[in-house]
């Protein structure tokens, strides 16, 4: 399996996972130095915690892993056990069922960072719900999951300051559609520690066309989050193509929801197309997707 890694999020400690290779096309290299034995021996440990966290029983859809590499994903955005790590809309919990028992086994912080309604609605509560009792009620499996609330209109993430990890999957798209972008990275700056870090996947749109302010197909076009982010005060620490797809084209009838795992077969809102053939799009597979981390300055 390729690992990318990064190695001034762990610093020393890296030489242990460098070991474990780096990808040839990786745009980040690591140089092995003189290591810490028990440095080496704690990178170890997190690895071994992350990959049983990925192996477990109670993954959601385990078999998108072949499209969302979510051990070689939290590799590179240097995820600690330790951490305190904020996951932007987690939606059913994919990543939740990783991320949480992994910081669990470290004594860390999950803290889903769940849709902000001045008044929800009926669904809203019944999705906030579902979270309740898929996650929160279950501590002896994902330890302490905290909530919190993120919008257009949300108050603060987090206390200022407070989280060495925010991390989005799949969400740049949606605050651009109601936009508050501006909002949601400037959010993430003030409650990230100096220092701290976010990691964002996001479908990858083509650039051989202006942005759509609004990436209604729901692609975005990987410069445009690195100016929002770099907007925001982000320094950009690098890239990967963990989550590329080179035979998605970015350019199906019903945007990205033409792909799995949605198959859309009509536009959204109309009812479904039993003509409309989407075998090609389930060759495709899952979108390409950029994986990028910056990094709050000290």
């Amino acid at each position: 399996m390729r690992r990318e890694l990064m190695g001034s999020i762990f610093g020393i400690a890296f030489a242990a996972l460098a070991l474990a290779s780096c990808a040839n096309d990786s745009p980040i290299r690591v140089t092995e130095t003189a290591a810490d034995p028990q440095a080496v021996a704690r990178s170890q440990a997190d690895q071994r915690a992350l990959t049983a966290a990925v192996s477990s029983s109670f993954r959601v859809d385990a078999h998108r892993d072949a499209f969302r590499h979510p051990l070689d994903t939290l590799l590179f955005f240097g995820v600690k056990p330790s951490d305190k790590v904020v996951e932007i809309w987690p939606s059913a919990g994919w990543y939740t069922t990783i991320i949480a028992p992994y910081l669990h086994s470290g004594h860390g912080e999950y803290i889903a960072a769940l849709p902000f309604a001045v008044n929800p609605n009926e669904g809203q509560l019944r999705a906030r719900n579902t979270f309740k009792t898929n996650f929160v009620d279950k501590p002896e499996i994902f330890g302490t999951v905290n909530v919190t609330y993120f919008g257009a209109l949300s108050p603060a993430l987090a206390p200022p300051a407070s989280v060495d990890k925010i991390l989005s999957f799949r969400n740049v798209h949606n605050w651009m559609g109601i936009g508050f972008e501006d909002k949601a990275f400037s959010d993430f700056y003030a409650a990230l520690k100096p220092g701290g870090y976010l990691g964002i996947v996001e479908h990858r749109a083509k650039t051989d066309a202006a942005q759509d302010p609004r990436a209604v197909s729901g692609y975005v076009r990987e410069d445009y989050v690195i100016e929002l982010a770099q907007k925001a005060g982000f320094v950009m620490v690098g890239k990967s193509e963990i989550n590329a797809n080179p035979r998605d084209t970015a350019d199906h009838p019903f945007g990205v929801w033409t792909l799995p795992p949605i198959l859309r077969t009509a536009p959204q809102g109309q009812p479904a197309n039993s003509a409309f053939d989407n075998a090609k799009y389930r060759e495709i597979g899952e979108s390409d997707r950029m994986t990028i981390l910056f990094r709050k300055p000290n």
